[in-house]
């Protein structure tokens, strides 16, 4: 698979190796309670493992390929590494009992295989994954965009914190994040591709939360694929930064309110997944038993390499890279963990 590195011009990292691994641990455990109190949200503990074939495995655009094993132990059960735990935490809530208005959230830990490796992107993810039960008649845009709200504002407060913490970093995140669906952009910006459309957005506006990411766009294609049947594509979004130092669109959350019975047979069919109708997770929302809920996941490792203004995500998370991602990170004076 290939492999990208984009090394800025005479980079010098701002924090040195100790400095670094302080920090993380700063942003980190900040932004984790702001987040939590922003949000109404309380910690769980959350699975590494899930097992094969009940559909609340994450998957993604649908095409990664799941880390699987078989384990005697658990009368040799076909078990799978966590993608992400977006169809989990639904789950959760109901058997917490939370109710309307008040979340969780949790360290979510999960290996993604299949991904390419560039300045973002690791097979070792790691991220804030929450979710908050709410009423079906707040199923809106409205109820969206509030929360994005509520979250930047905890982003903002902990760069705050952390450029006080470390003088030798300064803020670079505007006041306001600005809403966009995806069909605004692609009418906006008919010739450019999807992640072009979304540089120049991020870098008009400084922060902007992408709207509405799934279905089909006029033109006939996606702006950007997303699993069936856990966000409502028409109520979900991403919250993208303009990051300058790799002059680029910076994505560090996918969030949406989740599927009702009518989305998600409608996504599933759109997506000719309707055989996933029988799985234990899709059963439970179609027979009424999961709460109407609103969640997503906030990268750790890329809010750490944003506000810490690193180059690559390898110097805020210790993963495995190739020969060539280490060549290029040596010779752009980038010191991976």
């Amino acid at each position: 698979m290939s492999t990208t590195v984009v090394v800025p011009r005479s980079y010098q990292p701002k924090l040195d190796l100790l400095q670094t691994e302080r920090a993380i641990k700063a942003v980190k455990d900040y932004f984790e309670e702001a987040l939590a109190d922003a949000l109404r949200l309380t910690r769980v503990s959350a699975p590494i493992l899930l097992k094969n074939g009940n559909g609340v495995n994450d998957n993604l655009n649908g095409v990664e390929r799941i880390v699987t094993f078989d384990a005697p132990a658990v009368a040799d059960a076909q078990l799978e590494i966590v993608q992400s735990l977006a169809k989990w935490k639904r789950m959760a809530l109901a058997r917490y009992g939370i109710p309307v208005g008040e979340g969780i959230y949790t360290d979510m830990n999960a290996i993604r295989r299949d991904e390419a490796l560039d300045n973002l992107h690791s097979l070792y993810v790691d991220q804030w994954d929450w979710e908050k039960v709410i009423a079906y008649e707040n199923r809106t845009l409205n109820t969206l965009k509030a929360e994005v709200l509520r979250i930047y504002a905890a982003v903002r407060q902990t760069e705050t914190y952390i450029c006080s913490r470390f003088p030798q970093l300064s803020p670079m995140l505007p006041e306001k994040i600005q809403f966009i669906t995806t069909q605004e952009l692609e009418t906006l910006y008919p010739e450019l591709a999807p992640k072009q459309r979304e540089d120049v957005i991020a870098k008009q506006y400084g922060a902007v939360f992408v709207m509405q990411i799934g279905g089909l766009l006029r033109s006939g294609e996606k702006h950007d694929g997303r699993s069936p049947d856990y966000d409502d594509w028409k109520l979900n979004g991403d919250i993208i930064l303009w990051y300058p130092v790799l002059e680029r669109a910076f994505e560090i959350s996918s969030m949406g309110i989740r599927v009702d019975k009518k989305s998600l047979l409608e996504q599933l069919a759109e997506s000719g997944e309707d055989a996933r109708q029988s799985l234990e997770f899709h059963q439970a929302i179609l027979n009424g038993k999961l709460p109407y809920t609103l969640g997503g996941g906030i990268g750790q490792s890329r809010l750490c390499m944003f506000l810490l203004h690193k180059a690559h995500i390898g110097e805020v998370q210790a993963s495995e890279w190739s020969d060539e991602v280490i060549a290029a990170c040596e010779a752009g004076n980038i010191p991976l963990l």
